[in-house]
């Protein structure tokens, strides 16, 4: 678990990151989402010992990040993949892995069968003696992503794993991280990639120097939206919205063409009653759904001006 309490970063009196509150369980995806500078790297850079906060406090696994000791144990439990990958690009894959594990003190015997199993997984073992430098961007990327999971670590952060990746290798990615999830591994994402959070995130937080929402893709929609009920039928007419209207948990109803947007309170228990209200009407209805809003519309509501 990742616990961070009014945790606060500065540099030369600018803030970075500003009282941030959150909580990360054991074996869920988190996604943090926001501008360039608004703090994402920052917070990773913090939770994994790499600088220190001005003020608050970060606990990984009830490790206090803030005791030297209790640190280099946080270090031994966490894999990263920094923006840059930072790979040795004179050294093979295969010696890369193999030097990066040796750090992290796993036995050899060990080292083999986790560079392999890795670089399998990644669809690479038949390029681990090749040389890193003569690599593409993807293919550095998926090296650096094996480096932060060859110790097997409890949870792994990611900056912009997909990041100048293209569409091959960052699905490849994409279905490599999603194996992991199914593992239950806990994993700290931070991307621009809003599609990749949606899929990929089962929380996620939308950031800005502060925290300005956290919850479920869903949950932030419902945040900001409510529900809707999008019903399509043919021969709308006044007596039909003024119908809807005056049903209990309907809070809304606007006409966009041959569609009825219907505000509700809980689609489960008022969309029958919208159905037989509009068929009493003569409607003919032709289709029911739920509006979906995306990642990306909660995304511009909050930092785009997105309505």
């Amino acid at each position: 678990m990742i616990e961070l309490q009014d945790l606060t970063r500065r540099f030369n009196g600018n803030v970075a990151v500003d009282s941030l509150n959150l909580t990360i369980e054991d074996g869920k995806v988190f996604g943090f989402i926001g501008p360039n500078g608004a703090g994402k790297t920052t917070t990773i850079r913090m939770i994994t010992t790499l600088i220190s906060p001005t003020s608050g406090t970060v606990l990984v696994n009830g490790l206090d990040a803030s005791k030297p000791s209790e640190a280099l144990q946080i270090r031994s439990q966490v894999g990263l993949l920094p923006e840059i990958p930072g790979l040795y690009e004179a050294l093979s894959a295969y010696k890369n892995l193999d030097f990066f594990a040796a750090l992290y003190g796993v036995p050899i015997d060990r080292r083999k069968v986790r560079i392999r199993e890795l670089l399998e997984m990644l669809e690479i073992w038949d390029r681990r003696d090749d040389i890193v430098g003569k690599f593409s961007k993807g293919m550095k990327q998926k090296i650096a992503i094996a480096r932060a999971l060859v110790h097997e670590p409890e949870l792994l952060f990611l900056d912009e794993p997909t990041s100048g990746l293209d569409p091959e290798a960052a699905l490849t990615v994409r279905n490599f991280l999603l194996e992991l999830k199914k593992e239950g591994r806990t994993i700290f994402l931070n991307t621009h990639n809003l599609d990749d959070a949606e899929r990929l995130c089962d929380t996620v937080g939308v950031m800005r120097t502060r925290l300005l929402a956290k919850g479920s893709p869903s949950e932030l929609s419902r945040q900001f939206w409510g529900r809707t009920t999008v019903v399509q039928l043919h021969n709308i007419s006044p007596y039909m919205i003024s119908g809807l209207r005056s049903l209990s948990g309907v809070t809304n109803v606007v006409q966009e063409g041959d569609h009825l947007m219907i505000d509700v309170t809980d689609p489960a228990s008022v969309n029958p009653d919208i159905v037989r209200e509009l068929v009493h009407q003569g409607g003919q209805v032709q289709s029911v759904n739920e509006l979906k809003r995306s990642l990306e519309d909660v995304y511009l509501r909050l930092l785009g001006g997105g309505k």
